[in-house]
């Protein structure tokens, strides 16, 4: 394989996914462009948090909508723990946040894309 094919093939499954943020990333990039923070609540081994991540996040349509309207950032809780005092009772978990750093709305569990959308569709 070439390397201007290769590439290729690398930008588009760059395409396919949401780009995850720290926290921190997230917060300057939100001064910049002032739309909400979403949080997604992970654990390592969470079947369910795969699942969205693979039947949504993974999906080109959906992840470029999402990025459209919020700053994407990912919260590994084997890894880190959550800003703001916040808490999950399982993963996943999101949480929308605005630039006063107050949660706009809570998402408990794993959805498929429709659902997700819906719920996610009105946070400002």
């Amino acid at each position: 394989m070439n390397k201007v094919v290769f590439l290729i093939l690398i930008s588009a499954l760059h395409l396919q996914a949401i780009e995850w943020k720290s926290y921190d990333e997230g917060l300057k990039i939100q001064k910049q462009t002032h739309k909400p923070i979403m949080i997604d609540v992970v654990r390592t081994n969470c079947h369910y948090c795969k699942d969205m991540e693979k039947a949504v996040f993974d999906d080109k349509e959906m992840s470029s909508w999402l990025e459209e309207r919020f700053i994407p950032v990912k919260i590994n809780l084997d890894l880190n723990k959550l800003p703001l005092n916040l808490s999950v009772t399982f993963t996943p978990t999101f949480y929308f946040i605005n630039e006063d750093h107050k949660v706009i709305k809570k998402v408990p569990g794993s959805w498929n894309i429709e659902d997700f959308k819906s719920l996610s569709q009105g946070v400002q």
